[in-house]
C-alpha cells in the first residue's frame, strides 16, 4: 500500500564546486529532517558552472540523488553525450529533437508508488526547439500508460509567464511544476486550482555573493563592454535553495509546497 503522504525534495540549479558542496553538506540533514522520499536536482551547472561531467553527475547519484534533470547548458560538455546512456536518471529537456543525446523523462519508484519525472526546456529567449506544451502532452500520455501516479516536471525557461502558463496547462495533469534556469528563488509558491504545486523558480544551489552564480566583477565587466568574459563561478555566502513538495499519493495532487534556502 502506498505511505499517507510523499515528500519530494527538488535542489535547484547547483552552480559549480560551491552548489556540490552545499549538496555534501546539506542534503543529507534535509533529507532525513524533511522524510524526503525522492530527490530531483538540476545539474547542469555543476562542472564550473555551465554543463555537467559524469564524474559530477556520479557525486551527485552516489549522495542518494534520484534523478538529475538539466536545460540548455547540458550540452556544454561531450563527455556527457556517451554518459546518458548508462544513466536512465539523468535527464535533458525532452523537447529537444529525438536525435540528441539522452532522454526527457524517466519512471523511478518511492513509497509504493510510480512516479515520472519530467524535464521541459522553454523557447522564449531560448533556442527555438519543439513546443514544451505538446511536447508536455506527450510526454505525460506516455508516463501514465507506463503507470506514473505522480508526475513532476522541471520546466528549465527564462520567462516567468511562460513558466506560469506551462503550470496553469499542465494543472491537474502533473503533481508539481518547478521552474528553473534563472537562478533566483521565487516567492510565488503555490497550489493551483486542480492540485499541481507550483514556483516560477526554485533558485540557485550555490554562491549568493554573485550574479547568478557568476563573480560580481566579471559579470559586471560583460555588462558594461558587452563582450564575452570567461566565466568564473562565484565562492561566497553559498545557500542549498529549492522546494520540498508533499503529495496525496493516492490522488497524485499536492499538499503543499514550501521554499528551501540554507546556508552551508
Amino acid at each position: 500500500m502506498p505511505s499517507e503522504t510523499l515528500n519530494i525534495l527538488f535542489i535547484a540549479d547547483i552552480v559549480g564546486r560551491p552548489g556540490l558542496k552545499a549538496v555534501e553538506h546539506v542534503y543529507p540533514r534535509i533529507r532525513d529532517e524533511e522524510s524526503i522520499d525522492i530527490t530531483i536536482a538540476n545539474g547542469e551547472n555543476a562542472a564550473a558552472g555551465k554543463g555537467l561531467l559524469p564524474a559530477d553527475a556520479d557525486f551527485l547519484f552516489d549522495m542518494g540523488i534520484d534523478v538529475i534533470t538539466s536545460g540548455n547548458h547540458i550540452w556544454n560538455k561531450q563527455k556527457l553525450f556517451e554518459y546518458f546512456e548508462s544513466r536512465p536518471a539523468l535527464l535533458r529537456p525532452a523537447n529537444y529533437p529525438a536525435s540528441c543525446p539522452g532522454r526527457g523523462f524517466c519512471l523511478v519508484e518511492a513509497g509504493g508508488v510510480t512516479i515520472g519525472i519530467l524535464n521541459l526546456q522553454g523557447r522564449s529567449f531560448l533556442q527555438p526547439i519543439d513546443c514544451p506544451f505538446l511536447c508536455a502532452d506527450a510526454a505525460i500520455d506516455t508516463l501514465r500508460n507506463a503507470g506514473a501516479g505522480i508526475i513532476v516536471t522541471d520546466f528549465h525557461a527564462e520567462a516567468t509567464a511562460e513558466k506560469i502558463a506551462l503550470g496553469y496547462y499542465l494543472d491537474g495533469r502533473a503533481s508539481a511544476v518547478i521552474g528553473t534556469h534563472t537562478h533566483v528563488q521565487t516567492a510565488d509558491e503555490r497550489i493551483l486550482p486542480n492540485g499541481t504545486a507550483f514556483i516560477t523558480d526554485a533558485g540557485m544551489t550555490g554562491p549568493m555573493d554573485s550574479v547568478i552564480g557568476m563573480d560580481r566583477e566579471v559579470a559586471i565587466k560583460r555588462f558594461l563592454t558587452q563582450m564575452p568574459q570567461y566565466y568564473k563561478v562565484a565562492a561566497n555566502d553559498v545557500v542549498f535553495s529549492g522546494v520540498v513538495i508533499s503529495i496525496d499519493p493516492i490522488t497524485g495532487k499536492a499538499n503543499s509546497i514550501r521554499r528551501v534556502s540554507l546556508p552551508l
